[in-house]
């Protein structure tokens, strides 16, 4: 007997109703387009919501069309263009189970056959109804003894057809859902992927969101293992929107927290998410990972992953991102501003005229032409603040502990010192590594020069502030501008530092990287990175995990298979695909110290059992079948 699927066309099969846009194309260029358009629109949505009869709607509509015969090539050619994007990413479904797929339209044959057909579904089998042509070829009406163009018609064409079996209906409107209500179908999925209406959720047997979910349900053949709907990510911190648009976008399910979670509250929160996404405050410790029964990433939306345990989530097999290169140019600019602020004393002169005095003087007020600017930290930041501080006529001094390549006119110093001692101005740009502690406390600033500046726009623990309040109240700087500090809140309110009050001091709430193209970078990048590990297993920039990337494959399943980095884990993977006769069509594995990352394309169906038996190699850490 097997199963009978009943799909509606109109806003499921397509992700659009074809008399909109017949209307649209009809209608091009004419001055009441758009009041025709949403007219049609407009009675389109009462058929559908039963609001109106469906006989009602569809003459309405038909006589506001005035369409023709000629026009209805165009509508078929615009139509392929609409399939929706999970049925025609599943198209192997129809074409396989096609004995088993009706469809049932209030929509017409003319344009609904050439469109399914390509899906082999066969003309007798779309159920739909006819136009009515006059001798010129003008669409004047329909068939009005079609049992589909009456008021609750599905009904009647299901109930005709007397399909053995359970039948399954899956459409978008009220006239899919009665079918079910009628009890002539056994299960009813509201199709939400192209149009959520609440009343035919509100009565379904489950929403399907996707094809995938529907195939998922029914353990049915799909492009994707596990739908995207299922996948939830939780974004902490206010993220930027489009990083909620854009993983939403994808088909996930997002949820956007405009505040970091404290440990108590994220352990309770992670529980069933599969992608974390936080900026700096939120702390993701061992105890938040251990509550974490479903993670697979998690996404920095800054540079800094400090507030992760990398290792930790290495060991359960957690790929973390960040956006080690998006606030790159906005942190620049604020060092070159503030370099320019503190030279010029503008700080003090502005605080004197809000005060209401005028004090117009040159004194230690000086360009920053000429002078010698020590960059600490020549990574992205460092280098971009290099040639643009070049082209500003300053002379530019690096010191890194790894072996970087000057930029222009740059000259390298082997000592911390050596760069100390010729400088002007300082601007620090070094990594969270917790061994930078204190890296400029009182033994450094009395190595700079009497009077210079020092900018920190890195992080907050690389300067003993204690010692810089000390070095700028007795003279020993000139200035300073901090951004970012040992200790900082968790959201806005009041906020202390031995820094407050003194004169040529710039502070500033960490907002190095906080522009609107920074965070719409970041928004973009980092959700760009997870999209690639979920859809496809790409694990390129990553931080605590071997880097690959492999494309994505249409014609075979891929397994992804993190273990810990033992000798013979290869031989088992490949011996237990052996055993079950499974085809390898291309393997790659890379490895760390501590974790090996395989992925394995094969080319042919696969026993069930295949998964359980990779899932109980030894040393495995997670495994995850893809598509």
């Amino acid at each position: 007997m097997g199963r009978k699927y009943v799909f509606d066309f109109d806003s499921t099969l397509t992700r659009v109703e074809a008399l909109d846009v017949l209307a649209e194309m009809i209608l091009e260029g004419k001055s009441n387009k758009d009041e025709v358009v949403s007219e049609i629109q407009k009675i389109t949505n009462l058929g559908i919501d039963g609001d109106i009869s469906f006989t009602e709607s569809l003459e309405r509509r038909i006589k506001l069309l005035n369409a023709h015969k000629d026009d209805l090539e165009g509508l078929v050619t615009e139509l392929r263009q609409k399939i929706s994007k999970s049925i025609e990413s599943n198209k192997e479904f129809f074409q396989n189970y096609a004995d088993d797929i009706y469809v049932i339209s209030c929509g017409f044959k003319e344009f609904i056959d050439p469109i399914v057909k390509e899906y082999n579904i066969p003309s007798e089998r779309v159920y739909a109804n006819t136009f009515k042509f006059d001798a010129d070829g003008n669409i004047v009406g329909f068939d009005e003894t079609n049992v589909l163009s009456a008021h609750n018609g599905k009904i009647e064409c299901l109930k005709n057809l007397d399909l053995d079996g359970e039948v399954q209906v899956i459409g978008d409107g009220y006239s899919d859902y009665v079918m079910r209500e009628a009890g002539i179908a056994d299960k009813f999925f509201a199709y939400t992927e192209n149009v959520h209406r609440e009343k035919a959720a509100n009565n379904a047997d489950h929403v399907a969101p996707n094809m995938d979910e529907f195939l998922f349900v029914n353990d049915l053949p799909r492009n994707i293992s596990y739908p995207k709907n299922r996948i939830k990510i939780l974004l902490l911190e206010n993220v930027h929107p489009a990083a909620f648009e854009n993983l939403s976008e994808d088909g996930f399910s997002v949820e956007l927290i405009k505040h970091s979670l404290p440990e108590e509250e994220l352990i309770e929160k992670i529980k069933g998410v599969h992608v974390l996404g936080i900026r700096s405050k939120t702390q993701v410790t061992e105890k938040v990972l251990d509550a974490a029964d479903k993670l697979l990433a998690v996404g920095a939306f800054c540079i800094g992953t400090t507030q992760i345990d990398l290792d930790s989530c290495k060991k359960k097999g957690v790929v973390v991102f960040n956006a080690p290169y998006s606030n790159t140019r906005s942190v620049v600019e604020l060092a070159i501003g503030q370099i320019i602020m503190l030279k010029r004393r503008i700080f003090t002169r502005s605080t004197e005229i809000h005060n209401g005095q005028w004090n117009k003087t040159a004194t230690n007020s000086t360009e920053v032409r000429g002078k010698n600017l020590g960059i600490i930290g020549y990574g992205n930041i460092g280098k971009q603040l290099s040639v643009l501080a070049e082209a500003m006529g300053m002379r530019v001094y690096y010191y890194d502990v790894g072996d970087q390549l000057a930029l222009g006119n740059a000259v390298k110093c082997n000592t911390l010192e050596d760069l100390l001692n010729v400088s002007d101005i300082v601007s620090l740009h070094i990594d969270d590594n917790k061994a930078n502690k204190n890296f400029i406390g009182e033994r450094e600033i009395n190595q700079m020069k009497d009077g210079a500046i020092l900018v920190n726009l890195s992080r907050g623990f690389v300067i003993d502030i204690p010692a810089l309040a000390l070095a700028l109240k007795n003279g020993k700087l000139g200035g300073a501008a901090i951004d970012v500090y040992p200790e900082e809140p968790r959201a806005n309110g009041e906020f202390f530092t031995e820094l407050q009050g003194l004169e040529n001091v710039i502070l500033t709430p960490h907002i190095g990287g906080s522009t609107e193209e920074a965070q719409r970078d970041i928004a973009d990048f980092v959700p760009n990175k997870i999209m690639d590990y979920i859809n496809s297993g790409n694990t390129v920039d990553a931080v605590n995990f071997p880097n690959i990337r492999l494309p994505k494959q249409n014609k075979s399943h891929r397994f992804l298979h993190i273990h810990k980095n033992v000798p013979g884990i290869m031989a088992k993977i490949n011996e237990v695909l052996a055993n079950y006769e499974m085809n390898i069509s291309g393997q790659y594995l890379s490895t760390d110290n501590e974790v090996g990352y395989v992925i394995t394309d094969l080319d042919k169906e696969y026993n069930k059992d295949v998964i359980k038996a990779l899932r109980k190699i030894e040393n495995t850490i997670k495994f995850r079948v893809l598509y």
